[in-house]
């Protein structure tokens, strides 16, 4: 029997383009192709006709189908000698679940290769004129999820460490538009400053950006009144006031 072979490959932030060479062509040579809520849709358009496209798109509470299934369809096509392409948005290995879909095709004996891809936790910023490293403002950045695995019986962040990190660069935090209020409030507990710089940056890279500047004492009550919604991620730290003035989001 000739076993097929999975790609996982990652689709970029958002803009279309900014998926890799190599993630297009294979995107174009899969036989099956399973992908994610927040990738490119325009992606779509590349498949083959003959090819299966399966959505396997999770919302919060709406996972259209679970992760076991999602793992068990990937060695199932494989085995049926099938291209598989795993499309995942940003990067495959950042907060992306990638992790458990490799370990699980090599424990089947299904060969699998990732295919990096430009992680949102770089490009949003970049998208909205702010740099997450500067070499007079930031020489490192920290990225955290604002949505840990609800399995968890309790969060693994460190929060004094995020917020000496914080303190040392840049913070970005991914996925965290629905509990930005806590983890606003953990990191003020923890003293980062109410003065901190901070920004939202919703569907970035794509024609629908949306930007809102403030402070961590401020960027809740701005998101809230922006109403700003998945996928947003948010900057904290002093590269944010790098922002050019005149930036504008409409791409």
């Amino acid at each position: 029997m000739n076993l097929g072979k999975v790609y996982l490959v990652g689709a970029g932030p958002g803009d279309p383009g900014l998926i890799t060479v190599k993630g297009l062509d294979l995107l174009r040579s899969a036989d099956v192709v399973i992908h994610d809520r927040l990738i490119p849709l325009e992606l779509l358009r590349e498949i083959r006709p003959e090819a299966e496209i399966l959505d396997a798109g999770k919302a919060q509470h709406d996972h259209r189908i679970p992760q076991p299934r999602i793992n068990q369809l990937l060695v199932e096509k494989a085995r049926e000698g099938k291209c598989v392409v795993r499309l995942k948005g940003g990067d495959p290995f950042v907060f992306g679940r990638g992790g458990e879909e490799v370990a699980f095709c090599q424990a089947a004996g299904i060969q699998c290769e990732v295919v990096p891809g430009v992680s949102s936790a770089i490009a949003v910023p970049a998208s909205a004129g702010i740099p997450v490293t500067h070499r007079d403002l930031a020489s490192a950045f920290t990225v955290i999820t604002g949505h840990e695995n609800p399995d968890k019986p309790e969060s693994q962040i460190d929060y004094p460490a995020v917020v000496a990190a914080a303190r040392a660069g840049t913070l970005v935090l991914l996925m965290g538009v629905t509990y930005l209020e806590p983890i606003v409030e953990e990191l003020l507990r923890e003293g980062l400053e109410l003065s901190r710089p901070a920004a939202g940056i919703e569907s970035g890279t794509t024609s629908n950006q949306r930007t809102v500047v403030g402070t961590l004492a401020t960027i809740v009550q701005l998101a809230r009144t922006a109403g700003l919604t998945s996928p947003t991620l948010f900057v904290i730290g002093d590269v944010v006031g790098l922002r050019p003035k005149e930036q504008a989001d409409n791409r």
